[in-house]
């Protein structure tokens, strides 16, 4: 396999701005020189992730996670080395450079490939939207008569449609060559033993073609909306609408549909709105509301209150007036309670949906819907308790003990208790007694848990704790190059303790000054191999302290590293002189003289001058 040139890697990480990577995936605010913003690699409530652009790296102090543009494509899309620097250099329209000539297809990764295939694919279904045939001019009559959309709206989103019948679209993925592995995997063919891929059956006929992006703008699936004109021999005929199945790059549970456009508009005065359907997040975005967004046809997961909390943590819901919406929308309480999203519902009238809404009325149509919204726990209140005046009092404890499993996801006492006080009004309840009801129930529940052993839950752990001699002379040599050049003169390499990571490192950083090769620390990253080490490279860089007497504590660490050196040697070459003292030969004298220059060490630990800073 061609290998990337590693200067093309240098200069692809000079080109590319840290920040330009990162604030896809994390909402970010200025800190002095830096930015801060959540961590995308755990769920917290304080930023703790910072993003230096000066210097080109990230670190996560929540776990310990640090590292350049390529290391946080790898944590975040679970890419290899390789595929990082690839997408990158897609992404940023970069042009790599390989040690031989080119690099072959067979050589690119599966989820590559399905990100083209999906890509060609929408471009194809796109262009017979737009073409001057009888299938594009009748798709584009029902887009823009029947589903009162503008053309403008489905050049935007670009939205296709799949023809009932030929083979065009076989024929051109087929010139791309690619793996039968590929086609197979991305879930818009039936490939049968034997059939090339021109010849292969589309999943999708006779369909308007809606493209489902990550929230980094990249075609993972696709939604098919059914039409007159699909076919009766269709396995899913029946169904009005028909989603991609699950493969590699698209997980339902995972991403939202419009997340990668809405998430650049909200904020403090435009918070996320929530549809179901993706037609209705479309007509939402086409009228002003920009920050429309729709699960894939399930009830709203964990993952997805996650990715919303990155960037606003404010939704406006609208709900179905049905049945089926209300008990959809109890079951995202829990959910967002405990990512602290704060949801606000927007009940609509049963037989009413957000694309007849906006449709007719605009963007102003959801100015009446916000004057009679209601807060989570009211809008939970009303669904299991329309009329709490005809509940017996066993029947409002009931809807009590329902109400309090949805607030103790909270984590804010202060939220819990209003929380709570709202209880106490809507179901006319004594307060004192619902805070002593909700105080019975988690106790209750803690009980019940702790029947079963506790699962011991590790801590995230900061891969540099910063005790060792290795680290603080680390983060001297690269802060202050000249302490660095000092040292290296200094230390003897067996003082090192090359067992550690912290070792590992020093011993590199210093043989690099020794040998006069030292480039800032900003080269490290490109010469090191491991993993493990490359973060701790980032992390030291990003820490960077400015010391005061950087000379003071060079040679206090040089104290403390010489003498336990000495120390361990000292004791080992005892046992060794004791063993072999009965017969006084010249290897027993070596042993005694490298005690009295060990002694001699500990006495006066070498030291290193002083320097002007």
């Amino acid at each position: 396999m061609p290998a990337i040139k590693q200067s093309s890697i240098r200069d692809l990480k000079d080109r590319i701005n840290i920040y330009d990577v990162v604030s896809r995936e994390v909402t970010l605010k200025r800190a002095g020189k830096d930015y801060k913003g959540l961590s995308p690699f755990t769920t917290e409530k304080t930023p703790s992730f910072f993003i230096s652009p000066d210097k080109g790296f990230y670190k996560c102090f929540s776990t310990g996670n640090a590292g350049d543009i390529i290391s946080f494509v790898m944590e975040t899309e679970r890419l290899n080395f390789v595929e990082a620097v690839e997408t990158l250099a897609q992404r940023f329209s970069f042009e790599l450079e390989y040690e031989e000539n080119g690099r072959p297809r067979e050589d690119r990764s599966l989820r590559q490939e399905l990100f083209e295939i999906h890509e060609i694919v929408a471009e194809y279904w796109h262009e017979v939207l737009l073409s001057d045939t009888p299938d594009g001019e009748w798709i584009r009559d029902y887009w823009v008569q029947q589903r009162k959309f503008d053309l403008e709206v489905a050049k935007d989103f670009k939205i296709g449609f799949a023809p009932p019948s030929g083979l065009a679209l076989g024929q051109r993925i087929e010139k791309r060559r690619f793996r039968k592995e590929a086609l197979e995997a991305c879930g818009l063919f039936y490939c049968r033993r034997g059939t090339t891929a021109a010849a292969m059956g589309y999943r999708f006929r006779g369909r308007l073609m809606i493209p489902i992006r990550d929230h980094q703008g990249r075609i993972t699936a696709f939604t098919a909306r059914q039409l007159e004109v699909t076919p009766e021999n269709d396995p899913s005929r029946e169904a009005k609408y028909v989603n991609s199945p699950e493969t590699p790059i698209f997980n339902k549970s995972k991403l939202l549909f419009n997340l990668d456009r809405a998430r650049m508009e909200v904020g403090e005065n435009e918070p996320f709105v929530m549809v179901e359907g993706q037609l209705d997040a479309i007509r939402c975005w086409s009228v002003g509301l920009k920050g429309a967004v729709a699960p894939q046809g399930t009830g709203i997961t964990e993952q997805q209150l996650r990715l919303i909390k990155r960037y606003e943590p404010r939704v406006l819901v609208l709900l179905d007036g049905d049945n089926a919406g209300q008990k959809a929308a109890l079951r995202m309480l829990p959910l967002a309670l405990a990512q602290a999203v704060e949801i606000e519902f927007l009940p609509l009238d049963e037989g009413t949906d957000p694309d007849d809404l906006f449709r007719d009325g605009g963007k102003e149509a959801l100015d009446p819907l916000i004057e009679r919204s209601v807060d989570a726990i009211s809008f939970a209140c009303k669904s299991l308790a329309p009329d709490p005046s005809s509940l017996t009092p066993q029947a409002k404890a009931k809807v009590a003990n329902e109400l309090y499993s949805i607030i103790e996801k909270c984590e804010s006492g202060s939220v819990r208790a209003e929380y709570l006080r709202q209880v106490a009004f809507l179901l006319r309840l004594d307060s004192t007694a619902v805070d002593q009801d909700f105080a019975r129930f988690q106790k209750g529940k803690t009980a019940r848990l702790n029947q079963t052993p506790p699962q011991k839950k590790e801590e995230p752990k900061d891969p540099n704790t910063g005790n060792s001699v290795e680290y603080d002379l680390l983060m001297l040599c690269v802060s202050v190059p000249e302490v660095g050049t000092q040292i290296a003169h200094i230390v003897d390499d067996s003082w090192i303790d090359t067992a550690t990571k912290e070792g590992k490192l020093l011993n590199h950083v210093l043989n690099e000054f020794l040998h006069d090769m030292w480039n800032g620390p900003e080269s490290l990253n490109d010469q090191l191999e491991d993993a493990e080490l490359k973060i701790l490279a980032a992390d030291i860089l990003f820490k960077t302290p400015d010391y005061e007497n950087p000379m003071r504590l060079a040679n206090e660490a040089l104290k403390k590293m010489a003498t336990k050196y000495a120390d361990a040697r000292l004791k080992f070459l005892k046992l060794e002189i004791a063993r072999k003292q009965a017969n006084l030969n010249d290897e027993v004298l070596s042993l005694l003289e490298e005690s009295s220059t060990l002694q001699k060490i500990k006495a006066t630990p070498p030291q290193i001058g002083s320097t002007h800073h």
